[in-house]
């Protein structure tokens, strides 16, 4: 089978998982500058999550570039990541309205350490489908990054019940982690290319 389409539909759900978020972001009944501090917590959640789709979108762009054909587990596989993806605007909203407490935001990490989780599956049955001397197997390597981001949620939903600033500056640091694209993959194609 050909990746276009499970392109296109990744794309539209990725899509589809922010405008929902944006739409949490309620306008205040003021015209002032001062009704808009109630909305801090809302604001800060989808800015977080807005920063982890954005980072896992484009991951997923970078992965299936270098994908040549995929098979029905690699279907299977991909919704299952779009799954957990889809559960982030509930777990941001919920974080956001409730000022960040204990449970929102525990919930927050296991939603973030599902699609990892699931991202990684991808990858995996990717790299299965592809060959062990593939390109993406090349350029993924042993996924020191991946394997580190799942230990720093762990450990983020633990700290959510003792202190959710602590939770949360996990959170911000593993996307800062991943913030900048997985240059891995681009450096397998020009390397490959040369």
């Amino acid at each position: 089978m050909h990746k276009g389409r499970l392109e296109a539909f990744s794309d539209g759900v990725i899509a589809i998982i922010i405008t929902i978020m944006v739409l949490e972001l309620k306008i205040p009944h003021t015209d002032s500058l001062e009704g808009l501090a109630p909305l801090w917590p809302v604001l800060m959640s989808y800015m977080l999550s807005f920063a982890y789709v954005g980072i896992y979108w484009n991951n997923h762009h970078h992965m299936l570039h270098v994908v040549e054909k995929i098979n029905g587990s690699v279907l299977w596989a991909n919704l299952h990541f779009l799954f957990w993806l889809s559960l982030i605007p509930f777990t941001t909203a919920w974080m956001g309205e409730n000022h960040f407490t204990k449970w929102p935001v525990a919930l927050y990490g296991v939603v973030l350490i599902m699609s990892a989780v699931a991202y990684i599956i991808l990858a995996t049955i990717l790299i299965k489908r592809e060959g062990k001397d593939s390109k993406l197997s090349r350029a993924v390597g042993n996924d020191r990054k991946g394997k580190v981001s799942v230990v720093m949620y762990f450990a983020a939903i633990g700290m959510a019940f003792v202190s959710t600033a602590v939770s949360l500056l996990l959170y911000l640091s593993v996307a800062i982690i991943w913030f900048i694209p997985d240059r891995r993959i681009e450096k397998a194609l020009t390397s490959h290319e040369k």
